[in-house]
């Protein structure tokens, strides 16, 4: 039996929109955030606490860690395999590099529901 091994691996057009569908929502986070700052007069502890203990805010920040670390999984990738010819080399930076990201985001969500 032939299997196509395209059907395994992700392609080109699933990393497009992934990486477009991520950007957005990051995005619309930032304009979120700096659109706080700019029609909150004074921005004090208690008005950021007040903020992020919002449902709705833990949860459109937990997308958006989620997405930020698809964006750069994926962006990695794309530089690795374009700069870094060693495969050995390759696969240690992807390694850690792709950690560093997971890792991120489970600190950005300890802070995030410590709220």
């Amino acid at each position: 039996m032939v299997l196509n091994q395209a059907t395994l691996k992700r392609d080109g057009v699933q990393d497009y929109v992934s990486l477009r569908t991520t950007a957005l929502i990051i995005s619309a986070y930032a304009i979120f955030i700096v659109g706080y700052f700019l029609c909150t007069p004074e921005v004090t502890f208690e008005a950021w606490q007040g903020l992020f203990s919002n449902l709705a805010m833990k949860g459109f920040t937990l997308i958006t860690l989620v997405c930020i670390m698809v964006h750069t999984r994926i962006g990695l990738w794309q530089v690795l395999t374009d700069y870094v010819k060693c495969a050995k080399l390759r696969a240690v930076l992807g390694f850690v590099l792709n950690l560093m990201a997971v890792a991120y985001v489970a600190i950005g969500l300890i802070v995030l529901w410590g709220v």
